[in-house]
Parts: C-alpha cells; structure tokens; sequence
C-alpha cells in the first residue's frame, strides 16, 4: 500500500510530472489519516502532520516518490444566491456563526446539503439551487489562510454544537 506523508507547496500548474490522482470529497480532505484509493484504484494511506488539510490543486508524495494530485471531488451543494450583497452578507453571517463551511465567490455561497439551513436561509430571502459540483469552502478564522495553509483548524478534534 502506498503511504503519502507530504503535501508540496507546489500546485497543480507548476509541477508537469503528475502520476496519480487522489480524488476526495472535501470531509476527506481534512483529514490527516485516512484509508483511501487513487483513481488507479490502488490502495494508499493518507499519513498528513497534524493539522495539514488538502485543497483541489495541491499535489502529495506517495513513498514510492510519484506525485499525487488531489483532486476535489464533486458534492451535492445548495447553491445560494440573493437580490443584494447585503442580503448575501446576511446568509454567510448566520452560517458562520453556525460553523458551517461555507464556500465565497462572487455573488454566491455555496455548502453542504443540510434540510435545515436551507430553511433558514429561504427564510433569509436567499435563492437556493442545488447543483453538483466541487466544494472548496473558506478557511475560517480558526484555519489560517483561506487557501487552507498549514496551520488549518483541526475539525476532527474540535467540531462542537451549539
């Protein structure tokens, strides 16, 4: 079985010597030990330093020296848009404060399915769609930068409800 240890500070469009894919969704990509396949379908351990968190792009060392790329799978997404910036900062604001992960771009949210929070946010005046497509939420307070650097939150150890 393959053992990967390191993420590269390299991404995907600087390195041209890509022998693997490594496709998770993005409650996988958090973790730091995991059992998992690659594409090829052969068996590989995830062995991540505490901490580390994978992105779409980001490229790992598997112990026979190939490189990895990961790549960020497609999720089942409520996408969220509304009439105003305001109303769309309002959305994020209630999610946040909920510790949703929440993926920003320009005039939309995106995050889990969740019955729930769609509720809240149709509540909220929100546009809701949903839509199949790869999840990369925002970093947070807790994670360091938003491109998901080194010093990432630990979700498994520190996830909690209100």
């Amino acid at each position: 079985m393959l053992e990967i240890r390191t993420k590269l500070e390299v991404r995907r469009d600087a390195c041209s010597e890509i022998n693997g894919r490594l496709e998770l969704p993005f409650d996988l990509r958090q973790k730091t030990r995991l059992r998992t396949r690659l594409a090829s379908g052969e068996e590989a351990a995830l062995m991540l330093p505490r901490g580390e968190m994978l992105r779409g792009g980001d490229l790992v060392v598997a112990s026979d020296g190939r490189i990895v790329e990961v790549v960020a799978a497609a999720e089942h997404l409520v996408h969220v848009e509304c009439a105003s910036a305001t109303e769309l900062a309002r959305c994020a604001y209630h999610l946040g404060n909920r510790h949703v992960p929440v993926q920003v771009a320009e005039g939309f949210l995106r995050l889990a399915e969740d019955h729930v929070l769609e509720k809240m946010l149709a509540g909220l005046g929100a546009k809701l769609t949903h839509v199949t497509a790869p999840f990369e939420p925002e970093g947070g307070a807790y994670h360091g930068n938003a491109a998901g650097g080194p010093d990432r939150y630990d979700h498994e150890h520190h996830d909690h409800e209100h």
